[in-house]
């Protein structure tokens, strides 16, 4: 086997593979005599079939395996010789092969792209931190104690208002015929709470116990239910009890039926929520940062097939009315398809902006892994399996069934963690000072959408561009490896 290097621009690199009519017939010999000392067919003792017998049934078969064996183990020695690591999948195209002739195969495959780490322990982030106050966590206990107030019946004979809660049976019907899901009899409606159909709790706003109302309502353009969705509708309505809420009192009892053991753990109980949630949103922003400044301050080249990926992953997100069939679920035939069809130029400039700044924080950020052996465990992955199961109670043995029998499942849980572990090692050796804001500063901008973040992808890619040096092109000379 020859193997001969073709090109070598930036991070592309391509190889002549020759393999010998002799190499394929030796195998290909080698590998039916092995056969013919198992083989059981008729007419023959087992063991006892002659290789002439055994190649003429089975020879097309044995030929087409040697040669993807070959093609495989030749592509493998090359990587490992010139010490290459693919950033995708290698391809190897089969040039030329006839029967008596050698095989002649061109091998195509980008690299990983060589870069220097910067010093992570000048990174300067700011974490922000939110001081609760006494104030804040009675608010939030105020709210829960107003979100399970009880009530009771009125004592005076009166009509609805808002803020009633009105007991009533009704019967829902569109063109005078009752339809599936419109009935229901004793059902607990707290009026101005907008839990129902539009107009439907307004139109029961000023009636006394007993009466029966018909209230006319007309289902939203985009209700859930399609055979609903727009139709003019009466509901048949009884309104059979009115009840008001009882008095707001905020003590031990109530902290009781909270499951709590007295006022003061509730209150500790929603304070340390409260900085769970603070926490969460102060790590996300310090996130940010990270990725901010790494983005900004490392360039090298991208390997074109992740940037291809990554800006159909993109175009998918910002595109989503685009025909499915437009997006294979062959990543190797997405590159020659149109995922952007219908997206405008400055959209596909962000989406194309956005692509690089990923691909390149993503290769850095797994440099980062790399270099500090920072791996998700098993024990992580099952933790991580296992919050998720949980998100579907009822179900979780055919969740965890699911992940059994479709192990990229459980791959695509690791992507996050080993995220979440890199930035954890960046912000113990980053220099970190804290903040103290208010809570709405914290959750300012806290979400990043990709208009967002198509802004912050052309100012990275803009600053790591300047400092740019573009390599040569290496013209490679026809000499064997």
């Amino acid at each position: 086997m020859a193997v001969t290097q073709t090109l070598s621009e930036g991070l592309k690199r391509e190889f002549e593979v020759v393999i010998s009519n002799t190499e394929i017939n030796n195998l290909v010999d080698e590998k039916l005599t092995n056969i013919a000392k198992d083989a059981n067919l008729p007419g023959f003792r087992p063991g006892k079939v002659p290789v002439s017998v055994v190649k003429n049934r089975f020879g097309k078969q044995v030929v087409g395996e040697v040669i993807r064996e070959t093609v495989d183990n030749a592509t493998k020695d090359t990587m490992e010789k010139n010490n290459l690591t693919p950033s995708s999948q290698p391809k190897i195209e089969i040039i030329s092969f006839e029967e008596g002739e050698d095989l002649k195969a061109k091998l195509s495959v980008e690299i990983m792209p060589e870069f220097e780490i910067p010093d992570l322990s000048k990174l300067e982030i700011t974490k922000q931190t939110v001081k609760i106050t006494d104030e804040e966590i009675n608010d939030a206990v105020e709210k829960i104690a107003k979100e399970n107030i009880g009530t009771k019946t009125i004592e005076k004979d009166r009509p609805t208002k808002k803020g009633d809660t009105v007991v009533i049976d009704f019967l829902g019907k569109v063109d005078g015929i009752p339809f599936e899901g419109g009935e229901a009899k004793g059902h607990n409606l707290k009026l101005g709470t907008n839990s129902f159909i539009p107009g439907f709790e307004d139109g029961l706003l000023g009636y006394k116990v007993g009466k029966k109302v018909n209230v006319n309502v007309t289902f939203p353009d985009d209700y859930q239910a399609n055979n609903l969705a727009g139709k003019k509708a009466i509901f048949e309505t009884t309104i059979n009890e009115i009840r008001e809420d009882t008095d707001l009192v905020i003590n031990d009892e109530f902290a009781k039926t909270l499951g709590m053991e007295d006022l003061k753990s509730l209150k500790t109980a929603v304070s340390d929520q409260m900085t769970k949630q603070h926490d969460l949103a102060s790590r996300e922003k310090s996130k940010r940062q990270i990725l901010d400044k790494l983005a900004d301050s490392v360039s090298f080249d991208l390997p074109e097939t992740l940037e291809k990926q990554e800006y159909i992953n993109i175009c998918k997100a910002m595109n989503p009315n685009a025909k499915p069939d437009n997006f294979s679920k062959n990543n190797e035939e997405n590159l020659d398809v149109e995922p952007d069809k219908g997206m405008k130029k400055e959209e596909k400039q962000d989406a194309f902006e956005i692509a690089k700044r990923r691909v390149r924080l993503g290769l850095l950020l797994s440099e980062i892994g790399r270099k500090n052996n920072i791996k998700v465990e098993e024990e992580d992955t099952r933790n991580a399996m296992m919050k998720e199961i949980q998100k579907y109670p009822g179900q979780e043995k055919k969740v965890m069934d699911f992940f059994k029998n479709n192990p990229e499942s459980q791959q695509q849980l690791s992507g996050p963690i080993f995220e979440d572990k890199i930035i954890d090692f960046i912000l113990e050796l980053a220099n970190t000072k804290e903040k103290v804001v208010s809570v709405e500063e914290l959750y300012k901008e806290e979400e990043l959408d990709l208009n967002k973040e198509a802004q912050k992808a052309k100012k990275s890619n803009k600053l790591v561009n300047k400092n740019k040096v573009n390599k040569p092109t290496k013209k490679v000379s026809k000499k064997s490896l």
